[in-house]
């Protein structure tokens, strides 16, 4: 194979050709008209003929010119699609969240993904409820508690609101599910090891239990409520949550009571000048997603 001719060369050639002249090529490639002569004889000379007539007016293309002409334009916009494409092609954001919010958000990043390919998503899981930006290497977070603190920028996306959740056959079952007190005659699921989320809402509700923490307990909410949807019992779940199994029917509240906790989820970033456009776009779609029930 003969050894291919040097880039530059080609591209003096391209430019050349385009406007037939030496002294308008060497204007457009900011060198002079001797180091352009030079490019295109050395060219000719690596390939053996001529690609330029020359004139006392100017330049034309000879057959071989002419059929190299289209050739080299095509490389050249092949070379110019390549790092195009390739430049747009952005690093993935790094989100961090807790486990509890995964039956909302991972959805929603998979229809984030859909609609915005440009700007790739990269989660990372925790049961943790919180960030630490100095020592974690993530652009946004989402978390749960009381509002964050002012070294963090923060939007709200919602409130925790506990109420019981079930599947529709306990709902409308041999024992049904009417009244608050009727869950005494039923297994509770806790998403948590100890029993505060249903401790609150029987308050609120006015009903005693004894002894509440009989039910079964998980590690997480997404576990609780799970089994729940399966029939295994009433899990006590957030509200703002759960919306899409509402929707879908896998879930149903037999009751009205929304507890407040004064808790709630919070997507938050390091204060900065001037945050990414494509991390504002992200954390603006999230908000807007937050507000849809």
């Amino acid at each position: 194979m003969k050894r291919l001719p040097p880039l530059p060369a080609l591209h003096t050639f391209l430019i050349t050709a385009q406007c037939c002249n030496f002294t308008r090529a060497a204007e457009q490639l900011h060198i002079t008209q001797g180091a352009v002569s030079r490019q295109i004889a050395g060219l000719e000379a690596h390939l053996g003929y001529a690609l330029f007539r020359r004139h006392a007016r100017g330049l034309s293309l000879t057959t071989q010119g002419s059929a190299w002409l289209p050739r080299v334009q095509q490389v050249f916009n092949l070379i110019g699609e390549a790092v195009e494409q390739i430049g747009e092609k952005r690093q993935a954001l790094r989100l961090k969240a807790p486990t509890c919010v995964m039956r909302w958000l991972l959805p929603r990043l998979l229809q984030w993904q859909k609609e915005r390919p440009d700007v790739p998503v990269e989660l990372t899981t925790t049961v943790r409820h919180g960030v630490d930006f100095l020592h974690e290497a993530f652009d946004a977070a989402v978390v749960y508690g009381p509002p964050p603190d002012a070294s963090l920028a923060c939007l709200h996306l919602f409130d925790e609101q506990l109420t019981p959740v079930c599947s529709r056959p306990v709902l409308e079952g041999p024992v049904p599910l009417q009244q608050p007190a009727d869950l005494r005659h039923h297994l509770l699921l806790h998403p948590t090891p100890d029993e505060r989320d249903w401790n609150a809402w029987l308050a609120a509700a006015d009903v005693h239990l004894n002894p509440v923490g009989k039910g079964q307990h998980f590690e997480t909410l997404d576990l609780a409520v799970s089994m729940a949807s399966q029939g295994t019992g009433v899990a006590i779940g957030d509200w703002s949550l759960i919306g899409d199994d509402l929707s879908a029917g896998r879930l149903v509240m037999p009751f009205e009571l929304k507890v407040r906790t004064g808790l709630g989820y919070y997507l938050v970033l390091p204060r900065r000048a001037q945050v990414p456009a494509p991390l504002q776009a992200l954390m603006d779609w999230l908000v807007g997603q937050a507000r849809v029930r």
